[in-house]
């Protein structure tokens, strides 16, 4: 006589096969081909679009960059103009200083 957890196992055996083998069927099917063609279709044009707005995004930080250097640089031309026009200031105050005395 047959143990009753034998055949429940048995059972779940030969379901598990069946199974397997219907979802393999299923699986290699032409429409399931074309839906993973379509999946994948759609994952590269959303990789194109991705990649395209990195593409931007790089563009536009490269700009920034480019025009915060000119930014800076401006900066510390009028900075040291700056300080000439004041050492040239103090040098002709110093000279009437001398001139007076």
């Amino acid at each position: 006589m047959l143990n009753m957890s034998l055949v429940k196992k048995i059972g779940l055996f030969a379901g598990g096969v069946l199974f397997g083998t219907a979802g393999i069927k299923i699986l290699s099917s032409k429409d399931a081909k074309k839906v993973y063609t379509n999946c994948t279709a759609a994952v590269l044009r959303a990789k194109d679009c991705v990649m395209t707005t990195a593409t931007t995004m790089q563009e536009n930080a490269e700009d920034i960059l480019a025009e915060a250097q000119q930014i800076n640089e401006r900066r510390a031309e009028e900075e040291a103009a700056a300080v000439e026009e004041d050492a040239s200031e103090e040098n002709g105050a110093d000279e009437n200083a001398g001139k007076e005395a």
